[in-house]
């Protein structure tokens, strides 16, 4: 009103420029008022970055009378993803036509219900992926949430509201579901701690069923003691002593797939392990070798495709094993409703489910058979004390709407990281470890199925001082593989190791060298060559290398024994005598120490 009689009280004839410069002033003054307005829009919209579908307050009950204790998660404030019924709400599953076809909960799920008796407040539910099944984190009906730490890469899903949330800082704690990924991948996407229980450990009742030979409640938090606290409820586990792991075990081949330099991610891990665990708890293992020598039916799958013109690796077949029982058992519970609705859904995800009908019966059976195998397996490598390390995802997450969400070979890298534990029924803890590009990156540690509290404990004692070890190599100029070769040098002396297995001596020396290029101060790369070359009749070599283990390591009995069977073929066996003595004072009950001395005793006199 007062804009109007303005202009309408001015003259027409002698002020008619002045007129002009009041209405273009004015006009002026409005798009700043509207661009004021849209800004402050702006940031009501993005207050909770798009990641609750819906608030509401679930209140815990009443505090115990002293001298109770109070409850364990009391001030702890969480939500859950839109796949967990509450009673009197509709779960909306990631898409409308699910949530118009659904009545309300009768009934609260169980995990939501024991937080909040547990003493946390629920203050939501948050954004999933359509029907819950795509780890990418978009969403075309309800919006993609946006990553607080990478605001044009996409937050990861399915279970992306609940990261999103946390990494935002609106809550200490959320839920969400794992089936292929739905957890990992968004807690690495979005810098936080994400936590994969074993498969079992926790009620899946009042949750969505997308896959139920895979699908586990998952866990997001900040902090690594929350999440204990947080675990130690669901989980129901009684008090118990802290254990230490003996074994952390580096998957160097897992790490071949990483788009990421990970050099200094190597570092900080390395030397936070040696300096809590000593160095004697650092192992390497080639992952991809382990699971063909250890789940016999996934290398009868590999062996059977291997006239395939593309040769497909062990992690690449157990990636679209681990897809194909997704695809499966969700178009089987789903398939009524599915055909009844015929929703619209996202291409990729319409694609995927099409498919399951070209998947028989008999390969379900033989991809079934591969999880079990590949339970016992892991459990066999990690045993009760130890940790298994590999990348959570291969890449940074990638930008908004990029054409990489639809590639196959984005898609089965992924899976092939996240096939292992989803198959396994292992525990794995997703754990933020610094930035590359302006983008988080992450490892993984994974611990045998059961091993929960273990894998909790591991975290929390490891925690700190990986975020230190990532906070100084941030600042340090190394970079690049030529700075920190000790990764590269392990992933080669293993190599050699399995070609020395396989009786490929000159093939294993190769490794060996190639180890010893990376990291000459390291006497078992020596002493491990010299085994090659003694095969190979190489005798002054195989000397020449055990002198050299021996140097850097006057402890090394292998190098010892090496150099005197070298010496002894050589014959200098007044020289090999020695070696074989000074093993058996190093290692008393050495018998091929004790009787090789004792031979050449008898021999040279």
């Amino acid at each position: 009103m007062g804009l109007t009689t303005m202009v309408s009280t001015s003259s027409s004839s002698s002020t008619a420029p002045s007129t002009r410069a009041n209405i273009l002033v004015l006009l002026g003054l409005g798009l700043a008022g509207i661009l004021l307005l849209t800004r402050k829009l702006k940031r009501a919209v993005r207050e909770d970055f798009g990641a609750f579908v819906q608030k509401l307050q679930l209140l815990p009950p009443p505090q115990p009378a002293p001298p109770k204790a109070r409850h364990p998660l009391t001030d702890l404030t969480f939500a859950v993803s839109d796949v967990f019924d509450i009673e009197g709400f509709v779960t909306g599953c990631g898409h409308p036509d699910w949530a118009s076809t659904h009545g309300v909960a009768s009934k609260t799920a169980v995990v939501v219900s024991t937080l909040v008796d547990g003493g946390a407040t629920c203050v939501g539910k948050t954004v999933v992926d359509e029907l819950a099944y795509s780890i990418n984190g978009e969403n075309r009906h309800y919006g993609t949430p946006t990553n607080p730490v990478a605001p044009d890469r996409v937050p990861g899903g399915s279970s992306s509201g609940a990261a999103v949330a946390v990494a935002a800082k609106l809550v200490d704690f959320s839920l969400g579901v794992d089936t292929d990924g739905g957890v990992r991948a968004p807690a690495a996407f979005c810098g936080i701690i994400g936590f994969r229980p074993s498969y079992g450990a926790l009620s899946n009742m009042g949750m969505l069923t997308i896959s139920p030979s895979l699908d586990t409640v998952g866990l997001f938090a900040s902090d690594p003691d929350v999440l204990r606290r947080v675990g130690h409820v669901l989980l129901q586990l009684p008090f118990g002593v802290q254990r230490k792991p003996r074994q952390i075990i580096i998957a160097d081949d897992c790490f071949e797939l990483f788009k990421i330099p990970f050099d200094k991610l190597a570092q900080a891990l390395i030397t936070s392990t040696v300096k809590l665990f000593g160095r004697q708890a650092l192992k390497h293992e080639i992952l991809e070798e382990f699971l063909c020598s250890n789940v016999p039916s996934l290398k009868k799958i590999l062996t059977n495709k291997s006239d395939s013109k593309v040769k497909t690796s062990s992690l690449g077949m157990l990636a679209h094993i681990m897809q194909a029982l997704h695809r499966y058992e969700f178009s089987d519970i789903h398939e009524e409703w599915l055909k009844m609705e015929k929703p619209v859904l996202d291409p990729l995800i319409s694609a995927h489910l099409n498919d399951a009908g070209e998947i028989s019966d008999t390969e379900i059976e033989k991809y079934r058979s591969v999880r079990n195998e590949m339970r016992a397996a892991i459990n066999t490598l990690l045993k009760d004390d130890g940790i298994l390390v590999i990348p959570t995802t291969f890449a940074h997450p990638p930008k908004l709407n990029a054409k990489e969400l639809l590639s196959e070979d984005y898609m089965l890298r992924s899976f092939s990281l996240l096939s292992l534990a989803s198959l396994s029924g292992c525990c794995q803890v997703t754990i933020p470890l610094g930035s590359h590009d302006k983008c988080p990156t992450s490892v993984s540690f994974i611990a045998r199925q059961g091993g929960d509290r273990f894998l909790l404990d591991t975290l929390l004692s490891m925690y700190t001082s990986l975020q230190e070890q990532a906070d100084v190599l941030a600042t340090s100029n190394q970079s690049g593989r030529a700075g920190y070769p000790e990764i590269s040098a392990e992933v080669a002396k293993e190599k050699g190791n399995q070609s020395f297995k396989d009786r490929q001596w000159q093939k294993a020396v190769g490794y060996y060298t190639e180890a010893i290029k990376l990291n000459d101060r390291n006497a078992t790369y020596y002493s491990n060559r010299a085994a090659a070359y003694l095969e190979l009749t190489s005798f002054h070599q195989a000397e020449d290398d055990c002198s050299k283990a021996i140097d850097l390591d006057k402890k090394n009995v292998k190098a010892y024994l090496r150099r005197g069977t070298a010496r002894e073929m050589l014959g200098y066996y007044k020289e090999a005598i020695e070696d074989f003595r000074y093993a058996l004072v190093l290692e008393p009950t050495n018998k091929r120490a004790a009787a090789s001395a004792e031979r050449l005793r008898k021999f040279s006199r």
